[in-house]
């Protein structure tokens, strides 16, 4: 089974731009999984321009399915996923200006930085994932630094979908079959959707998650939350 890890980040922005609680963004988590998702996932950035520290300690109490933590591991990400203790934590290479994820670790390059970080996390029984684009040096290197898991960077599948949904899968599932020969667990995120969910978890069937967030907030502005989730859930059924 694949499970749906709804991404909060976008509901944490719209209270943001505020100011005061609205939306609220602990009650959305509650909800989230109310209505069936398997995880909760948040991506605290040090300027905070979205989730907050504060709301990820507030969070994590009340996740009872998986809390994934996305970051680049500085002093302070590092700190806070200590102190928390998530199911998992997901080391992504974005610097601390960036707007969005948008490239995958080179495994190889810092392998010594992510052997020392994956250790620490693995010795506080923290599941590690790492994010990786399509090469297939970088998911040998992923595994050589000992991560429980990579995350496949998925917004160039997302962008081919729509003229070659074949051509745009490829390289996914050779990322994937050789991560999953070398004992690593697969999760995507970045850019999936109602549109190219499906599809993917099709020629993927052994993923084991799927983080979700932009996608998935601006179709429940249309469709609820509760209705959201549960066509999202059902793209992972085929």
């Amino acid at each position: 089974m694949t499970r749906l890890s709804v991404n909060i980040n976008k509901i944490a922005t719209l209270r943001n731009s505020r100011g005061g609680n609205m939306p609220n963004v602990l009650q959305s988590a509650i909800d989230c999984e109310k209505f069936g998702g398997q995880g909760i996932t948040v991506h605290p950035r040090p300027d905070e321009r979205h989730i907050r520290y504060q709301d990820v300690r507030d969070i994590s109490p009340v996740v009872t399915t998986e809390f994934n933590i996305e970051g680049y591991p500085c002093e302070s990400f590092m700190k806070l996923v200590m102190e928390v203790k998530p199911t998992q934590v997901t080391l992504v290479p974005d610097p601390p200006e960036a707007l969005t994820s948008n490239a995958g670790w080179d495994t190889v390059t810092n392998k010594d930085f992510l052997i020392e970080v994956v250790s620490t996390l693995k010795a506080a029984g923290i599941r590690t994932s790492i994010f990786v684009d399509t090469n297939l040096e970088n998911i040998k290197g992923a595994a050589e630094v000992g991560t429980d898991r990579i995350e496949l960077y998925t917004e160039p599948y997302a962008e081919m979908y729509p003229e070659n949904r074949e051509k745009a899968v490829a390289p996914f599932v050779e990322a994937a079959n050789l991560a999953h020969q070398l004992g690593l667990g697969i999760n995507a995120g970045h850019d999936l959707s109602l549109e190219n969910l499906a599809y993917l978890k099709e020629q993927i069937p052994f993923m084991d998650e799927v983080s979700i967030g932009h996608a998935l907030i601006a179709d429940a502005l249309y469709l609820g939350l509760e209705e959201t989730i549960k066509r999202y859930l059902r793209c992972l059924q085929v």
